[in-house]
This record gives structure tokens, sequence and C-alpha cells, in this order.
């Protein structure tokens, strides 16, 4: 049985359960298995040897994770080809791909956690109340090892983007 966190985060003031534990910078990373489309997966290990900026967002398709996507899309350019950007929702595959064309992002990878909810309860952000992963922010070094970690403590809320990028500049 996993770990649940009540009141963890809230949404509009109203509390939430995060199921998983809270990470911390100095932790190994978790390993995971989430969703590239409706039949392939992805791991951490699909990432080996580079610094990983996961972005953690409950619906594409909403204005605060529209934006956050869209940003770290436009600092990608910046980090090098030794930096993956992943955004991981629980929004289907097929939606996922198709925000991005819509949007025009191309430098970050979107990731689906519906099927299993495994990076959501790895990384401590699954909301047991919506079924949806709650918005944080994680930096993993090129050894898996946790440097930077930001979970909004309000659902709607806006990340810190320049601490995550520059945690992300002082790897590369």
């Amino acid at each position: 049985m996993s770990q649940e966190r009540i009141g963890a985060a809230t949404f509009k003031g109203n509390p939430l359960t995060l199921v998983g534990p809270q990470l911390k910078a100095g932790d190994q990373a978790p390993d995971f298995a989430i969703n590239k489309s409706l039949v392939e997966t992805a791991s951490l290990k699909d990432y080996a040897g580079k610094v990983k900026l996961i972005s953690v967002v409950p619906s594409i398709d909403t204005g605060v994770c529209d934006a956050q996507t869209r940003r770290f899309n436009e600092e990608a350019a910046s980090l090098g080809e030794n930096v993956a950007i992943l955004t991981v929702s629980v929004d289907l595959p097929f939606a996922q791909s198709r925000w991005c064309g819509a949007a025009g992002v191309d430098k970050v990878t979107l990731l689906s956690d519906y099927k299993s909810h495994s990076f959501g309860e790895a990384y401590g952000v699954y909301i047991k109340e919506l079924g949806l992963d709650h918005r944080a922010i994680f930096v993993i070094d090129a050894n898996d090892k946790i440097q930077y970690v930001e979970y909004l403590p309000e659902m709607t809320e806006h990340p810190n983007y320049e601490q995550a990028i520059n945690a992300v500049k002082a790897l590369v």
C-alpha cells in the first residue's frame, strides 16, 4: 500500500491526498513505467546519461498546464542535447500528441501516466480524489539523483520556472 499524504496540497483551496512519497533533493530518482503511446512505454532508464527536467501537469488542456509546457519547450533550445525535458500528465497519449501539434511543442516529450499511475505513485504526485497527477517539477542529474524538487502547494499555481531552469543549467 502506498503512502498517503492527506492535505499535502490543495485544488482551489480544497485539500487533496497525494499518494506516494514526498521526494527531496538527494534522493535516488525512482523508476517508472509510463506511456509514450497506447502501447509503447518509457522508463527512467530511457533517458540514461542525460539531465532530466520532469514537469508534471494535471491535464495539458488547462491554462496553467499549457503555459507550463510551452515555457519549458521554449527553454529547451538553450539547454542543449544532454537535457531531456519530459512533461507527464494523465491525458491519453493521442490527446497529448494532438495538443503538441496544435501548440507547436516539439522539444518536450509528453508522457502519459493514465494507465498504471506508476509515475504518480513513485514520485508522490498521484491525487487520490481526482485520479490526476499533481503539479510538480523534478530535476534529475545524469546519475539519476534528484537535484531539485518543487511540489506546488496549490494545484492551480505556476511553478518557479527560473529556479527549475537554473537547477538544470547547474548540471550541464
